[in-house]
């Protein structure tokens, strides 16, 4: 399953590290982030609880970039 979400992220670069902090997340199979339009899309691991990976995926982007939001 893909979802999009809407972000808040100061710069490009902390865009990147949200990417990678988002892929790293388990349940989650792909993330992509696109800082010109600040949204998220995430595709979801087969089975995965899409609400609980994405808190963690909000906590795991919270230590790379601390000021950064996901609107979930």
């Amino acid at each position: 399953m893909k979802k999009t979400y809407g972000i808040e992220v100061d710069c490009a670069n902390c865009a990147n590290k949200m990417e990678e902090a988002a892929k790293k997340t388990a349940g989650v199979k792909d993330a992509t982030v696109n800082f010109m339009t600040l949204k998220m899309n995430v595709e979801f691991e087969e089975g995965a609880d899409e609400k609980a990976v994405m808190k963690e995926v909000l906590k795991n982007c919270k230590k790379v970039e601390d000021d950064c939001e996901i609107y979930l």
